[in-house]
């Protein structure tokens, strides 16, 4: 009886792993199985093709002249870029995504599912806001209800994400120059017949924008993905590719495609810039919109998998299947998304993107300047295994993240996302060099589905 129950559990664990890709949500990516320097740029580029950058380029036009918004993106851009490249360095690295990073750099194995959970949270909220705006902006261009557009698209996004990365690299090689071609012909003709000098020196049209509220848009708004940007950097084969692919994707989003928003806000004195690009480019335009869209907000989507992977394994000792996890969290966004309900967590979703830039300053503070509890993946990095332990809990964490929650969520100066992220950076740096950051109790791998065996921790987890 019991050899029968065993081998239906078998039996159903292989009918399970074979629905879409695990992508290694619970070990190293192996240096065989990382992609090139063009797949990679590809990916990056992939997420500056945003009608949603134009609008934020627009609606800071409107507000700002030209020079002042050119300052604008550059703060940003020099602020999203540094915390991008140190964290998904560590990313690279290591091979893990940001949820199995936090187990060994700064949180721990408790730790790291508070961690997950959070993520999850975010991002799968965020998927099904996108969706939503998605639904309602093509409802509005071409008829139809907005919820058939939003299970359009939330079905398109959770069939691609299931099948995990490497189809995901497929379809920004699509996407990505289809989108960028079509662009460029719907603004050029739309800019053709203006002067470009007059548009650049003319004032704002509208009610002027301080240039920290606009920075605070432009690096607030993806603080969150450049806290998961170990999500993609883990496929990366060289640190100098994550540097150039990263740096690429932000002259793209910020300078070109955010200051080219920027002139269109000055021509139409409006933010309302999106039909443009639409009205231009006919159904061919909204096609292609549809797929930029899939490809941005399938990271949402792809993101959360992982934490939610992560997270099962860590409060249940279940090990998750990704592409079942992806289908779930799919389902889930496109219903919210689709009866109107996501509009109404936009602000507790940003409440958590507050939240979450703290857990990229741990990051960064552990990985590159304290570095008390790494060793362990530095021992087991070049055999691509895992750690056989990790620290249980390390409550010092704990108390920086909500420390600097509060900072970032209740003081009323600078950009709230990067107050957050600088607070815990230099609380956990300096508490850390001090010695005062300490783990507690230690736990073992436990994950028997590890496609490589965890090897033996010649060093006691936490040693410095």
């Amino acid at each position: 009886m019991a050899a029968t129950q065993r081998a239906e559990a078998e039996a159903v664990a292989h009918e399970t792993k074979s629905i879409g890709s695990d992508d290694y949500a619970l070990s190293r990516v192996p240096r065989d199985k990382r992609f090139g320097f063009w797949s990679m740029l590809l990916q990056w580029l992939a997420q500056s093709g945003s009608i949603s950058q134009f609008t934020l380029g627009a609606t800071i036009g409107v507000g700002m002249t030209f020079g002042d918004a050119f300052l604008a993106f550059t703060l940003g851009a020099v602020i999203l870029e540094v915390v991008i490249f140190a964290i998904g360095l560590a990313g690279m690295r290591e091979g893990l995504a940001t949820p199995m990073l936090t187990r060994w750099v700064g949180f721990g194995r408790n730790g790291s599912a508070l961690v997950s959970f959070v993520i999850a949270v975010s991002l799968v909220g965020w998927f099904g806001v996108q969706n939503t705006i998605f639904g309602n902006s093509v409802s509005a261009l071409v008829g139809g209800p907005s919820w058939m557009w939003c299970v359009l698209a939330g079905v398109a996004i959770t069939a691609l994400v299931i099948f995990g990365f490497k189809y995901m690299a497929v379809f920004a090689k699509i996407v990505t120059p289809l989108f960028f071609a079509m662009v460029a012909w719907s603004v050029i003709s739309t800019l053709k017949d203006h002067s470009l000098s007059d548009l650049i020196s003319s004032p704002p049209p509208g009610q002027t924008i301080p240039l920290a509220v606009a920075a605070t848009a432009i690096a607030g708004g993806f603080m969150t993905g450049a806290i998961v940007a170990p999500e993609m950097t883990r496929y990366n084969r060289k640190g100098s590719h994550v540097f150039l692919q990263s740096a690429s994707s932000m002259i793209l989003s910020e300078y070109i495609v955010g200051m080219t928003g920027v002139l269109l806000g000055h021509l139409v004195k409006s933010s309302e810039v999106s039909h443009i690009v639409l009205s231009t480019s006919g159904v061919f335009g909204v096609l292609v919109v549809l797929m930029s869209t899939a490809k941005i907000n399938d990271w949402n989507l792809y993101g959360s998998s992982l934490g939610v992977v992560n997270f099962f394994q860590v409060v249940f000792g279940k090990r998750l299947h990704r592409g079942v996890v992806t289908i779930v969290l799919g389902i889930a966004g496109t219903v919210l998304s689709a009866v109107g309900i996501m509009t109404h967590f936009t602000e507790f979703l940003s409440v958590l993107g507050v939240a979450i830039p703290p857990i990229g300053g741990i990051i960064v503070a552990e990985y590159w300047i304290v570095k008390r509890m790494r060793r362990p993946l530095d021992e087991t990095r070049a055999s691509e295994t895992l750690p056989a332990s990790s620290p249980t809990w390390v409550p010092m964490s704990l108390a920086i993240w909500i420390a600097a929650f509060c900072v970032g969520k209740f003081y009323d100066g600078g950009i709230p996302a990067l107050n957050s992220l600088a607070t815990a950076f230099v609380l956990y740096s300096v508490l850390g060099l001090l010695g005062w950051v300490k783990p507690y109790g230690t736990s073992a791998l436990d994950d028997e589905d590890d496609t490589a065996p965890a090897t033996p921790a010649t060093t006691p987890v936490g040693a410095a």
